[in-house]
């Protein structure tokens, strides 16, 4: 698999990397319902036997449980991925969450992650939602201090706007940005990507196949019985108007991966890596079935008549 210079960084990456929020579970504000560890232990060392060199988790997935299941996939596998986590969603004891960008509570964090995922160095340690607005500043200092103490290889920020970034970049540069970007959720184009590009800032893309919905094994049906503690369920986006509206864009995925031998999701997944500023896109497997689904959509590459075809479906259904 072809890899990527991500960013200012030394880090060549791989087109797509596991995404291991999924495998949290469902004991969180944003979980996506039970998940069995061993499924997810599977789906990892799949993802890496495959090629895949990177994995990004966040300590806030499954309250640590999802570095947890990493640090236990990484034990059993002869693979040796980079490690992307993230920092500045924190919970008390009765797991409700908070926010902090304070320099105490971020060195707080990289302990516990370092701990959790039992490594000695983060590869790429990130700010996972630039909140509170008026610490980031705060926050991004500690994360350069971190990086100069050997804690942290490279450091990132993730969902932040231009102006954030910016912000960032007058205390020390930014290795990348982890943005929402794909077919339902474009927005990025807009100022963000063209900004990270002339910054020569990386750009590793979350939800591409907007969690779950663009892979092709989302029905109404289905969605009407994810379980409650499913965020999904009280999506706008998986429900209606929005929903049927979104189903027919599969429908039009389906029918260009069909001429390919490609799913859906590959072709959802390829359209967020054709845009120049994109570096990789984060692409979650709860099973190792799942990550085959997936996997092709590094080398696919999608044509001219092809985007033509998404773009008129998506002006006559904004």
């Amino acid at each position: 698999m072809q890899t990527k210079q991500l960013g200012n960084s030394d880090l060549q990456i791989t087109p797509i990397g596991y995404g291991a929020w999924a495998i949290g579970g469902g004991n969180w504000q944003f979980g996506w319902g039970s998940q069995d560890d061993q499924d997810s232990i599977a789906a990892i060392q799949r993802a890496l036997d495959l090629g895949i060199n990177w994995i990004d988790t966040a300590v806030v997935y499954g309250l640590g449980h999802s570095e947890e299941v990493v640090a236990r996939a990484l034990k059993q596998s002869q693979h040796h991925p980079y490690i992307f986590t993230k920092c500045s969603l924190i919970w008390d004891e009765q797991g409700q969450l908070g926010r902090s960008l304070k320099a105490e509570s971020i060195r707080r964090e990289v302990e516990a992650s370092l701990r959790r995922l039992q490594i000695e160095v983060i590869d790429l340690y990130q700010i996972h939602w630039p909140n509170p607005d008026p610490e980031i500043e705060e926050g991004w200092e500690t994360l350069a201090k971190l990086k100069q103490e050997g804690k942290v290889r490279d450091i990132g920020v993730s969902n932040f706007n231009v102006e954030q970034m910016q912000r960032a970049q007058a205390i020390a540069p930014i290795t990348s940005l982890q943005p929402p970007y794909s077919l339902i959720k474009p927005e990025v184009e807009q100022e963000i990507l063209p900004f990270c590009q002339q910054q020569n800032i990386g750009v590793i893309v979350y939800s591409p196949m907007q969690s779950g919905l663009l892979t092709g094994a989302m029905t109404k049906e289905r969605i009407a019985n994810l379980p409650d503690n499913d965020w999904r369920k009280t999506s706008t986006e998986f429900q209606e108007p929005r929903l049927s509206r979104n189903l027919n864009l599969v429908e039009l995925l389906r029918q260009i991966g069909q001429r390919h031998g490609r799913s859906p999701a590959e072709v959802a997944i390829a359209w967020t890596l054709r845009h120049p500023a994109v570096t990789a896109a984060i692409v979650g497997g709860r099973n190792a079935k799942q990550v085959d689904g997936i996997i092709g959509a590094a080398e696919f590459r999608l044509r001219e008549a092809e985007l033509d075809e998404i773009n008129t479906f998506l002006h006559q259904n904004p």
